[in-house]
């Protein structure tokens, strides 16, 4: 149950977020400005590249990683080398966790590592794997760990993960939830990949990045009320709920499912995700079936008093372009109000795409840390 009088009383929140998740979040325009200046000063910046690589491979632990290969491959475009490594192992746990290189690569790729850990002896095989294929190795992880020594025994590039920026002593197991850590991990992987030629991110668009993460952390603090507070709004209105979350629009994509990912990850809830219009045709049975908002009528009086309330779909519409030109909006909408299903909607403000992903990551982001936070499911540091 969702404890809705919590969203509205900061200092309990302050008190239940064991994770440090709101702070995380609130400081994500901090951490990419941070990690932008530890991608220049490692020399991203002063790279002179020959030309694009064959193949981007990207691997590490977690959602952080799963996300930033999402999101550089949508940024890409269509035909995009990029190309996650996912692992393989008996637990996900750093001395479980096993990667390994396509046997095709050689060196026209370039290996990407992105981890918030440091400490997987699978990651530094990987980096052995690589150097003995010919392959270019960059990795992105916190300094002064086992990673960062065998990047540079190989004779790789590393840059150091962007910490806290009022914390430099900030305990890993804050550091591995908060979402922050996405755009520590992120940033210089847009650097790089904008140097090369893969994607644009340059500086000032970075710059514009931060900025956007700043003005959505004013409007989603905890500090804001509810009703004004869009982010707040959506976990409320996700209470009790399935969110079935569509997609419209090339960078909400990733946007959708990270908002899927986090949703579980931190607050232990299933999500749907698809893009439209195959959402539409993908999901219509389900908003017809038993999780319908209208289902159930016939044991209308039945006792409800001591029993959980029934959970019923609702859509969550993330959109990254304004309304207009062609979109399936408008049939999404009708799909959802004809099988009685309330339907919720996010959509940036004007700006490059870059800019309006960035808004859509971060407003989804807070909100499922207020749905963690208000409904009990943060748990004390070490025990997640």
């Amino acid at each position: 149950m969702l404890d809705e009088s919590l969203l509205d009383t900061p200092e309990a929140l302050a008190d239940a977020d064991h994770r440090g998740l709101l702070r995380g979040a609130a400081e994500a325009g901090a951490r990419v400005r941070t990690a932008a200046r530890h991608a220049a000063e490692a020399g991203v910046t002063a790279l002179k590249p020959d030309g694009r690589p064959r193949a981007v491979l990207i691997a590490g632990p977690g959602a952080a990683a799963i996300c930033a290969a999402d999101l550089l491959g949508t940024l890409a475009g269509p035909g995009s080398p990029v190309i996650r490594l996912a692992p393989t192992g008996v637990a996900p746990v750093a001395g479980a966790l096993r990667w390994e290189v396509p046997g095709w690569s050689g060196n026209l790729d370039l290996l990407l590592i992105a981890t918030p850990d440091g400490t997987e002896p699978g990651l530094a095989l990987l980096t052995d794997q690589a150097y003995r294929r010919g392959c270019t190795v960059v990795a992105v992880a916190p300094a002064r760990t086992p990673l960062a020594d065998s990047v540079a025994a190989v004779h790789g590039l590393f840059v150091p993960m962007a910490t806290a920026p009022y914390d430099q002593d900030e305990p890993e197991e804050l550091a591995a939830s908060a979402p922050g850590v996405f755009w520590a991990l992120l940033t210089p992987l847009l650097c790089l990949l904008d140097r090369i030629g893969l994607l644009s991110a340059p500086p000032e668009a970075l710059e514009k990045v931060a900025d956007r993460l700043d003005h959505i952390a004013q409007r989603c603090g905890p500090a804001i009320a509810t009703y004004s507070n869009p982010a707040k709004t959506l976990a409320a209105e996700l209470a009790d709920a399935l969110p079935v979350i569509w997609t419209e629009g090339t960078s909400a994509g990733p946007a959708g499912r990270r908002f899927a990912g986090a949703l579980a990850e931190l607050s232990g809830r299933p999500a749907l995700v698809a893009e439209l219009p195959e959402a539409l045709s993908a999901h219509s049975a389900l908003l017809a079936g038993p999780l319908a908002a209208g289902a159930d009528p016939d044991d209308f009086f039945r006792d409800r008093v001591d029993e959980p309330p029934a959970l019923h779909a609702r859509v969550v519409l993330l959109r990254d372009r304004p309304i207009g030109g062609l979109t399936a909006a408008p049939t999404a909408r009708d799909l959802a109000l004809s099988h009685d299903t309330p339907i919720s909607e996010l959509e940036p403000e004007s700006g490059d795409e870059l800019e309006t992903l960035a808004e859509l990551i971060a407003m989804t982001d807070f909100a499922a840390v207020y749905l963690a936070l208000a409904s009990g499911a943060s748990p004390e540091p070490g025990t997640s």
